[in-house]
């Protein structure tokens, strides 16, 4: 049984991601099956999700899977990108 509910913030390493927070991954699975309880949560919504990259690791576009877990915010060198609604795919850059 998984805890990650339990924390309030996870540090999440990346393979690419693009400007809507979506990730590529390792490609074990592991992160979004431990996270695959966050896909029915639209209010309350735990941990907070922040990838760490390297501005070269971004890419145009990632089309997600459905099993997919996407990130709440992605910190670069070069900024945060930050996805701006659950249900909104469009992620503003700050």
């Amino acid at each position: 049984m998984s805890l990650a509910w339990t924390l309030d913030l996870m540090l999440v390493p990346l393979v690419g991601f693009d400007g809507a927070c979506n990730r590529i991954g390792m490609g074990g699975g592991f992160y979004d099956r431990t996270l695959a309880y966050l896909r029915g949560r639209r209010h309350w919504r735990r941990p907070r999700l922040v990838g760490i990259a390297h501005e070269c690791q971004r890419v145009d576009r990632i089309d997600p899977r459905p099993w997919d877990i996407p990130l709440d915010a992605v910190v670069t060198e070069q900024g945060v990108y930050r996805r701006t609604n659950a249900a909104d795919p469009v992620a503003s850059r700050a």
